[in-house]
């Protein structure tokens, strides 16, 4: 009984670690992220373009990442399905 039970566990474990797997290297994804960051690298632009100042102007690749990644799980619950 308990190997069984311990069977279906290691079974529902590889079946998340390939979908993990499957997100990670999916265009998907990328295009995801790039379109994203474009769009962040733009709007912090329009913002900053007063400026010049090679910290602020650092920042753009940082905030573009960070709210591509935390966005993308949205777009991930739409492509697992």
């Amino acid at each position: 009984m308990d190997f069984e039970k311990e069977i279906k566990e290691i079974k529902a474990r590889n079946k998340r670690v390939e979908t993990d797997k499957a997100w990670e290297t999916s265009w998907t994804r990328r295009i995801c992220i790039m379109i994203l960051t474009y769009l962040v690298v733009i709007t912090y632009s329009y913002v900053i373009k007063e400026y010049d100042n090679i910290f602020l102007s650092s920042l753009v690749p940082v905030i573009g990442f960070t709210l591509s990644t935390l966005s993308l799980k949205l777009v991930r619950k739409i492509w697992e399905k």
